[in-house]
């Protein structure tokens, strides 16, 4: 992840808006989708996404507090269910637009995972084969 270039805070916004980013960030995108922490980033990219709209509610709509809190909140958690419902398809999609053909990502996560399990089960046998 040393040699990738990440992009700046404008960059990433536009990104985690749905944009798409320029070719030379096309291998941050793939580390951005299939690294150990993908779903939180994208849970993180969806706050970004909502919290404008669940502020503006809070602040520009009228009647009580707390009736515009709780229709913000109602919101927002509409909002995040959608999201990490469609969480595989949005990473696919983000990699498609950064040029990486269809099933880059769920490829890519299952090599990693399967290099986990690997290393998984050699500790899982040589903790047992002394017993």
């Amino acid at each position: 992840m040393n040699d990738v270039k990440r992009p700046g805070p404008l960059w990433w916004l536009w990104y985690a808006y749905g944009g798409g980013l320029p070719e030379r960030f096309a291998p941050w995108v793939l580390h951005d989708t299939t690294c150990r922490t993908w779903w939180l980033r994208h849970v993180v990219r969806i706050l970004v996404q909502i919290a404008p709209v669940a502020a503006a509610i809070i602040i520009f709509v009228p009647g009580p507090l707390w009736l515009r809190t709780m229709c913000a909140l109602g919101g927002g958690i509409m909002g995040m269910i959608f999201a990490v419902a469609y969480v595989h398809e949005t990473a696919e999609h983000r990699l498609l637009k950064a040029g990486y053909p269809v099933g880059t990502g769920v490829a890519t996560r299952a090599e990693r995972d399967r290099d986990k399990d690997e290393a998984a089960a050699a500790r899982y046998a040589e903790r047992y084969r002394r017993s």
